[in-house]
């Protein structure tokens, strides 16, 4: 799921409906239950993206440091213009590579839909909060 299709429906899901505080109260398992199922499924895709970065940066080294195979070029992989590196600056050939950039970007937009999950799950938490001051604050206002 996209970080934008999440806000889009958190937009729709955050607003209470202040005539029906009773109904949006008994919404909130809902909700809790609809963003903790999207929350876990980021977060094993974030996994599966972490777990992706070791087995390319090992590919990498070995590239690097061994050179090309049928498989890498295959996959177009080149050698910088020098051939083989040295084990010594391997990491930093490995850190600059294209394809190991790309997948941490990944990995950091995975963070970020994460982090925003979490801070939904937090809201809903407080949810309940939230309808029992506005109802506190309606019966203030009639009186009760």
């Amino acid at each position: 799921m996209k970080l934008e299709q999440i806000f889009e429906q958190w937009d729709g899901d955050c607003k209470i409906n202040r005539q029906e505080l009773g109904e949006e109260a008994l919404r909130i398992s809902q909700l809790h239950n609809k963003y903790y199922r999207i929350f876990a499924n980021e977060r094993l895709v974030l996994k599966k993206y972490e777990a992706e970065l070791k087995q390319l940066k090992l590919e990498k080294q070995e590239f690097f440091i061994l050179g090309p195979t049928e498989e890498t070029h295959a996959k177009g992989w080149k050698l910088p213009p020098q051939g083989k590196v040295l084990r010594a600056d391997v990491s930093n050939y490995v850190d600059a590579d294209q394809d190991v950039i790309n997948l941490t970007l990944r990995i950091g937009m995975q963070h970020e839909k994460i982090d925003l999950l979490e801070s939904i799950i937090r809201t809903l938490r407080d949810r309940n909060f939230n309808i029992r001051a506005a109802i506190d604050w309606e019966k203030f206002k009639v009186g009760i």
